[in-house]
């Protein structure tokens, strides 16, 4: 069966190089040191007999010797002993014309020495490696001198047999410490491959290759932001539309960047850090309504064992399904981090419009619930009418019809005459009938020849809308609630109040909407995403006041607060236009002063 290279993982493929390395380093170190431990021997056995030949030749014994009828009786003996001694494969003592008298094969004495004596006869020593009678040999000449003058020659040398035979005993410790390396080398590579075969799931290099072009396109296509947190709280990655969301750098960032170092929305921010798992919260900056989720992400051995909190991929899905076989995820709650994380992933939705759209819905279901009132209220006061009719009384029905309509139509025709802006008009009127419904006095104030108010109509249907429906819930029981009390002393119990004031002043329009509700602790904390004084609701709750200081932001207004135990006043300043070279930053900057 053919193994195709190609198709190893990354891991495997390092394992496999890293054995081949450590091998063939193994064997290069290895015949480097077995033929430097060679070149060592030779220099020591030729500076031994370098040594020996030179003691040879200053030997009186010697020079004595070689004066005699018969040298080779007397020097042959002394060589033999001197080779036995220093361990030494031969010692030619020989005439300057060649002839040894002494040699360790006594039929070679007498005959000529084989090998280079030319510089010894020049007075000078020297070693040479020389292949002789006994074979190649490292070997050392020497004069004898006598008188001043070269009377014999001296050859002390060490066979190259030997010298492997010295060196062939260091071999074993060598190779032992060869194959030491290659053990240690291959453990070391398999620790490696390993880790990596973990950290990549056992994939190679044109999968992952592959699988990071995908999840590019990925990240870049889809219409959700997308915003990646580490462990340590800083943002390593996130998509075109998280920037566009966010008012991030385009293009992303080179390196990971602290979450205190980026302008986020304060709640955002705290999610962002917290590294809890966060599902559909709604968010509000100073220009959006963001939907967010946040899942965190933990280690796993592969992309076939998903945690089991996650959806499919890993990831809680970004419209808030609930995974398969879970409870649904709780809001908010911090997930327990009994493993390592590697952080967050977080997805950002855009509900800007949607938001817009549905206060447009809850303006038009007002004064549905308006109208139904009215239906409701004109049945009984036609039922009467006709009663009194029936009775005879047909000037006391006349004079009750005539004041009632007095009564609705005076609001109609004082808002519709004094307010160009249809959309501000039907507001107000579904406002009246809502109070009348839900026992508030509400008063309407607009100053006559107001004019046009230059704001989108729907940011002016926000920040009105939400105050006056603020003021309601902060003034007046729920239709649920029970009835106030009538006072002790028998007077009526005087309804709660909401008053609108529609007025021009220098450089705008100022909307005022005063409630006599029991104030605000924190006007601050009032403006947070989530605040409310009402129950927790399925949709959520306390993001009114929220979009009312993003609304005043984004037209370029301002907004004020005034708060006591006697109630609490919002005070808007609309300018007359928007300018198109304000600086977006300095929009936002017209939040709060309480």
């Amino acid at each position: 069966m053919t193994v195709d290279p190609t198709r190893w993982s990354i891991a495997t493929r390092l394992f496999a190089l890293l054995v081949v390395f450590v091998v063939a380093v193994t064997l290069l170190a290895t015949a480097w040191t077995i033929r430097s431990a060679r070149d060592d021997a030779d220099r020591s056995a030729a500076r031994a007999c370098l040594a020996l030949a030179t003691s040879i030749a200053d030997n009186p014994y010697v020079v004595d010797a070689l004066g005699t009828s018969d040298p080779s009786a007397r020097l042959q003996p002394y060589a033999v002993a001197l080779m036995s001694d220093t361990s030494t494969d031969f010692v030619t003592i020989m005439r300057p014309d060649r002839t040894r008298l002494t040699h360790p094969d006594p039929d070679e004495i007498g005959r000529a020495f084989v090998g280079t004596i030319t510089p010894a006869l020049r007075g000078e020593s020297f070693t040479e490696t020389y292949a002789g009678t006994l074979g190649p040999s490292v070997r050392a000449v020497v004069p004898i001198e006598g008188d001043g003058e070269v009377v014999a020659l001296v050859s002390a040398g060490v066979t190259v047999d030997t010298i492997t035979q010295s060196v062939g005993e260091r071999l074993p410790l060598v190779f032992a410490a060869a194959g030491a390396t290659v053990v240690l080398g291959g453990v070391v590579s398999w620790l490696l491959s390993r880790y990596l075969r973990r950290v990549t799931w056992g994939r190679g290099p044109e999968e992952l290759a592959r699988m990071f072009a995908y999840y590019e396109g990925v990240l870049h296509s889809v219409r959700e932001g997308l915003v990646l947190v580490d462990d340590r709280g800083r943002l390593t990655l996130y998509n075109d539309q998280a920037a566009e969301l966010l008012d991030l750098p385009p293009g992303g960032i080179a390196a990971p960047v602290p979450l205190t170092d980026l302008q986020l929305p304060d709640s955002l921010r705290e999610l962002l850090a917290s590294g809890r798992r966060a599902s559909d919260e709604v968010h509000v900056t100073d220009d959006r309504v963001l939907v967010v989720n946040q899942e965190v992400t933990e280690p796993t051995e592969g992309p076939s064992h998903p945690s089991p909190s996650t959806g499919r991929g890993g990831a809680t899905p970004s419209g808030g399904a609930t995974p398969s076989g879970g409870a649904p995820p709780v809001t908010g709650a911090a997930r327990p981090r009994s493993r390592r994380t590697l952080g967050t992933v977080t997805t950002l939705r855009d509900h800007t419009e949607l938001t817009h759209l549905t206060g447009e819905v809850e303006t038009m279901r007002t004064l549905s619930d308006a109208l139904r009132s009215q239906t409701h209220e004109f049945s009984n006061r036609l039922h009467t009418i006709v009663s009194l009719i029936e009775l005879g009384r047909g000037d006391e029905a006349l004079r009750f019809a005539a004041d009632e309509l007095d009564l609705g139509q005076r609001l109609a025709d004082r808002v519709v005459a004094l307010i160009d802006e249809p959309t501000l008009a039907a507001l107000l009127l579904g406002k009246a009938a809502q109070a009348r419904e839900r026992s508030i006095d509400l008063r309407v104030d607009v100053e006559p020849d107001l004019g046009t108010i230059d704001v989108e109509p729907g940011d002016l249907v926000t920040i009105l809308g939400n105050l006056v429906d603020n003021a309601f819930d902060a003034v007046a029981p729920t239709l649920d609630a029970p009835a106030p009390s009538p006072d002790p002393t028998g007077r009526p119990a005087r309804p709660p109040r909401v008053e609108v004031t529609v007025a021009r002043v220098e450089g705008g329009v100022q909307l005022d909407v005063e409630d006599d509700g029991p104030g605000l602790d924190d006007v601050e904390l009032a403006f947070r995403r989530g605040f409310s004084t009402k129950p927790t609701s399925a949709g959520g709750r306390g993001i009114g006041l929220a979009l009312v200081r993003q609304a005043v932001g984004r037209v370029g207004g301002r907004l004020d607060v005034a708060t006591g135990p006697d109630g609490t006043t919002f005070s808007v300043l609309l300018p007359d236009r928007r300018p198109d070279d304000v600086d977006t930053a300095a929009r936002r900057r017209g939040g709060v002063r309480s």
